[in-house]
C-alpha cells in the first residue's frame, strides 16, 4: 500500500479519474439495453490482493471487481464469498476465464485473457463478457466476438511481471477512441496518473491502486 500520501487523498483521485470516464454499457441482451458497465475495475490477485473481502466491502457502489482464482482448490468456496458481498455491495462480479464457476457462485460475467480469444465461443445471454488486449489487433477481435468491454494494456510503466512495455497515456487516448467497444486502461495505473488516461476510455482497471484507495 502507498504510505506516502493519505487514503483519502489517493481514494479522492481515483474517484475523480472514474467520473471522467466515458459511460458503457454492455451489448443488448434479448432486445433490452444493456447493463451500464462500471468506470473502475479491481483485480483480485492471491499474492497482492488480502483480506479481500474487507477491501470489497469499500469499494463505491457500481465499481466491479475480476476475481483471478489461478485454478486455486478454494476457487469455490471464495468466490460464493466474492459473489454475497459483490451483491451486497452493489458491485459488478466478473470470475477469469472460468464461465462454470461464474455459473456456479452466481457471477455477473466472465473475463477472457486475450490468449483465450480463439475461434467461436458459446455464449451466456445473462454474462456481461470482457476480455484483456494489448493491441489494436486484440481489441478488434473482442469486438468481433461480441465482447462487451476490453481492458488494454500495458498505459503506464509498471513493475508488475507481465507487463509490456507501456504504451503511454496519448496512444491509450487514441486506441481507445478509434475502438468498437468501451476500452479500459490497465498498467501502472494511480492516482496521480488516471485522469490522464480517461479521454474516450470507459474507466480504469487497477490493482495497486484500488489496495492503496481501499486496502488496510
Amino acid at each position: 500500500m502507498n504510505t506516502s500520501e493519505p487514503q483519502a487523498a489517493i481514494r479522492r483521485k481515483l474517484l475523480a479519474a472514474a467520473r471522467l470516464a466515458k459511460p458503457a454499457r454492455a451489448r443488448p441482451r434479448q432486445a433490452k439495453n444493456g447493463r451500464a458497465l462500471p468506470s473502475a475495475w479491481f483485480l483480485t490477485d492471491p499474492d497482492r490482493t488480502k483480506n479481500l473481502l474487507a477491501v470489497i466491502a469499500r469499494l463505491p457502489r457500481g465499481w466491479g471487481v475480476i476475481y483471478r482464482h489461478f485454478g486455486a482448490g478454494e476457487r469455490f468456496t471464495v468466490g460464493a464469498a466474492l459473489a454475497r458481498a459483490c451483491r451486497l455491495g452493489g458491485l459488478i462480479l466478473l470470475v477469469s476465464a472460468d464461465p462454470a464457476l461464474a455459473a456456479a457462485i452466481g457471477a455477473d460475467g466472465v473475463h477472457w485473457p486475450e490468449a483465450r480469444l480463439r475461434g467461436v465461443r458459446k455464449r451466456s445471454p445473462h454474462f456481461i463478457e470482457t476480455a484483456s488486449a494489448h493491441s489494436r489487433a486484440g481489441l478488434a477481435r473482442a469486438h468481433a466476438l461480441g465482447l462487451d468491454a476490453a481492458i488494454l494494456s500495458t498505459v503506464f510503466p509498471s513493475r508488475s511481471p507481465s507487463a509490456s512495455r507501456a504504451m503511454g497515456p496519448l496512444r491509450f487516448r487514441l486506441i481507445a477512441r478509434d475502438a468498437d467497444l468501451p476500452v479500459y486502461a490497465l498498467g501502472g495505473v494511480n492516482a496521480h496518473n488516471a485522469a490522464h488516461a480517461m479521454a474516450h476510455a470507459a474507466g480504469w482497471a487497477a490493482i495497486d491502486a484500488v489496495m492503496s484507495g481501499w486496502g488496510d
